[in-house]
Order: structure tokens, then C-alpha cells, then sequence
């Protein structure tokens, strides 16, 4: 089956057990690949949890519902970051979070984990707690990384942009300048390319006291020259009101070693900073994505048993399975399905119409079908 029809989209559905809940699954697999591969299947075997009143379900199904909705949240949260930490190309972060899309059937754990549970005390607090800690984890390490990141792109920007701007510490030498000198001083002019021939005529006589043949190019970028002059002290106002009538602008400049070596300094530590820190983040990441997304899988699991129960009454007689559908043939296995299942619900459409409330549904919010139905969207980054 070639990419380009593998959705990152998954179905996860029940039905009530026929003579045998695996003639149900039989009766799905022949249905959705017999004519036309119309979806990737898998049991999704969930254990007999034991059962407590409607009104305890009832309640159970709204909360497993915003419980769903906060784990989602988390998951997408994660992959989100995971790709802006990468910096890379979004389709191999996809690829990395869902190990090639059989990541579904292999965090499914429920039946170790929740086999001898009642369904009102399956670990939801435990869950909750779990991916809490996960979101609040990812928002201190998030904040520590972005701000790392963001200083040394304040310092990368300052290393770049025009020279009118631009730090000149990688630039400029001491060599470059009269130092400790009580009547002269060095300035630093930048030159548009275009006016250069200009400088060079003009810049000895622009004002009085300019030492000759002072000027040197210190480094040009697509537009101008840095240039330096020297000149005594006290004709620095005169001069700079003359250098701008030929659109040469002196750069206001003091050259001190010491606090250019201090931003250096910086940018190397926080260059250094940021690569320690990215292999564990990373792995991090890895890890508690799989984390959120366990849990994830599982509270669709209680969700579907919950919903199976409400639908199909006691006692627990269901199996849910896992389609992957194919892009281009999604309409046409909701008819198979539909075939499939519409006895269930012969008064499905006299329901719909009514204001009663089928217990542990809640029509704004999805779709109604006659079987158990949840999405696992595991299109996970919003590509931007």
C-alpha cells in the first residue's frame, strides 16, 4: 500500500459479540477488504473491566470525555514542540513520533494493566496525574530552551544586519584605532559602495585637523564600507556634520576590548548552552510523548468500553477494533460500516430527532453512528 493513501487517521469502533466476539471481528475484516482495501484492521482487545451502575458510567463517559480532550491537548503539545526543537523538516518528525504507524497497536497496554480493575476505579486520577505532570514538565523546559534560544538569536541578530547597526566586535582590530591619545581620536564611517570615490577625495578636507591618508576599509557588506579617519578631538562635531551631507554616517563607536571579549564570551556560552541541552531535551521529549500518548490510547479504551456498555447493556459482550481507513475510500467504508451495523439501531433515526439524551452521548460534540465510534487523529503537527 503505497504512502500517499495511509492515513495518520484511525477509527477505533465497537460492536456487540455475534455467537462469538470473534466472528464479530471476522464478520468487520471481510466486510472492509473483500472488494477493495478499504482500511488497515486490528483487534483491540479490552478486558473485562467490572461494571458498576448506569448512573456511575453515565458520569464516567462525561469525565473520560474531558479527560480525552486534556490528553490529546498534551500529546499535540509535545510532537508540537518536538518539531520546533528539531528544526527540521516536519514530515521526519511525524515519522520519528509514530513509529511507522504501528505505534497504536503497540502502546495498547490495557490488558495488563487494567485486568482485574472495576471501571469506576481504573486509574483516571492516575492518568490525570501522570500527563499533568508531563504538561507542567514541558512548560518549565520549554520556557528554559526558548530563552536560551532567544538570546543567542538576539546576539547572532546583533552579529548580523548592516554595519549601521550591526556589532563590530568580530570586525574591527585594535590596530584599527589611536588609543589613549588626548588629541586624536579614530572614528568609524560607513560608506555606501556608490560614494566611495567620493570618500576618498573628500574625506581629508571634510574638516580641519584630519590626519592624511588615515582611512582605511575595515570590511564591507553587499551595500557599504567601514571605513576608519582620524582626526583631533575637538573637530569631531565639525566633521560629522559634513560627513552626512555626503551620506557618509559616522557610527557612534568606542572600542573597548574588554566588552567586546564579554559579548563573545556570551555567545559562546550560550552556543555551548544550548547544544548540552538539546540531546536531553530531545530525549525527553521522546520519552514522555510515548508517555502521553499510552495514556492517550487508554482513556479511548475506557471510552469505548464505557460507550459499549451504555449501548449494548449488560452483560459486557463487545469487541473493539482499530481501522486505519484509506484516504481516497473514507466515504465508502462509513456505507460498509453503516450496512454492517444499521441493525443495531433500528430507531436510530427516531432518537436523533428527539431531545432525549442517549445516556453517555453527547450529540454536539460528534457524530452519531450505530456502533461505537472514536477518531485517533494522529496528524499531531499543525503544519504550518
Amino acid at each position: 500500500q503505497d504512502k500517499g493513501t495511509k492515513m495518520t487517521e484511525f477509527w477505533l469502533i465497537s460492536a456487540p459479540g455475534e455467537k462469538t466476539c470473534q466472528q464479530t471481528w471476522e464478520k468487520l475484516h471481510a466486510a472492509t477488504t473483500k472488494n477493495n482495501n478499504l482500511s488497515t484492521n486490528s483487534k483491540f482487545n479490552i478486558p473485562d473491566l467490572k461494571v458498576g451502575t448506569l448512573d456511575v458510567l453515565v458520569g464516567l463517559s462525561d469525565e473520560l470525555a474531558k479527560l480525552d480532550a486534556f490528553v490529546e491537548s498534551v500529546v499535540k503539545k509535545v510532537a508540537q514542540y518536538m518539531a520546533d526543537v528539531l528544526e527540521d523538516s516536519k514530515d521526519k518528525v511525524q515519522e520519528n513520533l509514530l513509529a511507522n504507524g504501528g505505534l497504536l497497536e503497540q502502546q495498547w497496554q490495557g490488558e495488563r494493566k487494567f485486568s482485574s480493575s472495576s471501571v469506576d476505579t481504573v486509574p483516571f486520577l492516575f492518568i490525570f496525574k501522570g500527563v499533568n505532570q508531563i504538561d507542567n514538565d514541558l512548560k518549565a523546559r520549554a520556557s528554559a530552551y526558548n530563552n536560551l534560544k532567544g538570546n543567542l538569536q538576539n546576539l547572532e541578530r546583533k552579529n548580523a544586519g548592516s554595519l549601521l547597526t550591526r556589532s563590530l566586535a568580530d570586525i574591527v582590530k585594535k590596530e584599527d584605532f589611536v588609543l589613549d591619545s588626548e588629541y586624536l581620536i579614530t572614528l568609524l564611517v560607513i560608506v555606501p559602495k556608490l560614494n566611495y570615490n567620493d570618500w576618498v577625495k573628500q574625506y581629508e578636507t571634510l574638516a580641519e585637523m584630519v590626519v592624511p591618508r588615515s582611512s582605511n576599509v575595515l570590511f564591507e557588506d553587499q551595500d557599504s564600507y567601514l571605513c576608519n579617519v582620524t582626526l583631533f578631538r575637538k573637530a569631531v562635531d565639525d566633521f560629522k556634520h559634513k560627513a552626512r551631507e555626503y551620506k557618509f554616517m559616522v557610527r557612534d563607536f568606542q572600542y573597548n576590548e574588554e566588552e567586546m571579549k564579554a559579548d563573545k564570551e556570551e555567545m559562546n556560552r550560550l552556543s555551548t548552552d544550548k547544544k548540552k541541552q538539546f540531546g536531553p531535551l530531545v530525549r525527553w521529549l521522546k520519552v514522555n510523548f510515548s508517555e502521553a500518548f499510552i495514556a492517550w490510547i487508554h482513556v479511548k479504551a475506557l471510552r469505548v468500553f464505557v460507550e459499549s456498555v451504555l449501548r449494548y447493556g449488560l452483560p459486557v459482550n463487545f469487541q473493539a477494533m482499530l481501522l486505519q481507513p484509506n484516504k481516497k475510500t473514507m466515504k465508502k467504508l462509513r456505507e460498509v460500516l453503516y450496512d454492517l451495523y444499521k441493525h443495531l439501531d433500528s430507531s436510530a433515526a427516531a432518537i436523533i430527532d428527539a431531545t432525549m439524551d442517549i445516556p453517555g452521548l453527547n450529540l454536539s460534540q460528534q457524530e452519531y453512528y450505530p456502533y461505537v465510534y472514536y477518531k485517533i487523529d494522529c496528524n499531531l503537527l499543525e503544519f504550518k
